[in-house]
């Protein structure tokens, strides 16, 4: 999912703002410990979202598919200090993971962890976000975004993970490959609904912003 130059690439992250020790100890150890930690949001992609976060300085902060909390730490450091940060996993093995890392930072009570599935999740959150980010199960984004909208407040901003999908969006696609299907559409539907206006960002495996008008 790198498609810069690996030169490039390393100058990017070089020139960028170093990572937390915190975080730094969360990347290590999802490395060590957890499966997949291709999954996590790393060093570069965590400072652009810190650093979006800091411009878009949120109140209340959506975050769909936690893994093992980096993003959601990244989130925190531009929230706003009455601020709250909801994120939703429906891996329970997790859990306790991402309990250890929140509670060692600045925002331990800030962070409420939901686990179960997103579909059930948002609907009975009652309140509206200024922030949401989006970086769960590919084959339900379309349904996501259709909860989130009437959720998020007038200028509120999208933030969806993955939606170059190591470059299968720009290939033929393969009837059985439902999550890029998905993905296809829902490029699609950000770019076309009147209700928002998106910019889409090849950083790592694609970022889009989205904003409600």
């Amino acid at each position: 999912m790198h498609f810069l130059p690996e030169d490039i690439d390393q100058y990017t992250v070089n020139h960028s703002s170093p990572e937390p020790e915190l975080l730094q100890k969360l990347n290590r150890e999802t490395h060590q410990k957890i499966l997949q930690p291709r999954m996590l949001s790393g060093h570069y992609q965590g400072r652009v979202l810190s650093m979006l976060t800091k411009l878009i300085n949120p109140k209340n902060i959506l975050e769909l598919g936690t893994y093992t909390g980096y993003s959601a730490l990244c989130m925190a450091e531009g929230m706003q200090t009455d601020g709250v940060l909801h994120t939703i996993d429906k891996n329970e093995e997790l859990f306790d993971f991402q309990r250890k890392y929140f509670d060692k930072s600045s925002w331990a009570k800030q962070i409420i962890q939901h686990l179960g599935e997103a579909k059930q999740i948002i609907p009975r959150l009652d309140l509206n976000f200024d922030l949401v980010f989006l970086d769960a199960d590919k084959n339900n984004y379309l349904t996501y975004f259709e909860l989130i909208v009437p959720k998020l407040n007038s200028g509120g901003i999208i933030l969806t993970d993955n939606v170059l999908w190591s470059g299968k969006v720009t290939k033929a696609l393969n009837p059985n490959d439902e999550d890029t299907r998905v993905l296809l559409a829902y490029n699609k539907k950000v770019n076309e609904d009147p209700r928002v206006e998106s910019v889409m960002l090849p950083i790592r495996d694609g970022l889009t912003i989205t904003r409600k008008k």
